[in-house]
């Protein structure tokens, strides 16, 4: 059994910072892509970064030059640095993650969403 577990979601006001974190714990034979995505009252879930395994990244529009995306291999957790904070990035994030339990069993992983509200 392989799970997610998101933290550091919280409230903070326009303009600061907050840093996500999700370790990924259970049967695990390696991890592929892990990335965050996020999704707002009446909107679709939407990507925001994405980070490979060797550590190439990709990022929405919306969020280049202020967030970052980060993983550390040994602990399986990935990270993401939120700067410069918008009211418009208020939203549950979830952690996603592409992962191998076995030789040749995969799977598609969700942590359980952590809230993100930024006030104005």
């Amino acid at each position: 059994q392989v799970q997610l577990v998101e933290s550091g979601g919280g409230l903070v006001q326009a303009g600061g910072s907050l840093r996500l974190s999700c370790a990924a714990s259970g049967s695990i034979f390696s991890i592929n892509d892990m990335g965050w995505y996020r999704q707002a009252p009446g909107k679709q879930r939407e990507l925001v970064a994405k980070i490979t395994s060797v550590g190439t990244t990709n990022y929405a529009d919306s969020v280049k030059g202020r967030f970052t995306i980060s993983r550390d291999n040994a602990k399986n957790t990935v990270y993401l640095q939120m700067n410069s904070l918008k009211p418009e990035d208020t939203a549950v994030y979830y952690c996603n993650a592409d992962i191998w339990y076995g030789p040749l069993g995969r799977g598609d992983y969700w942590g359980q969403g952590t809230q993100v509200t930024v006030s104005s």
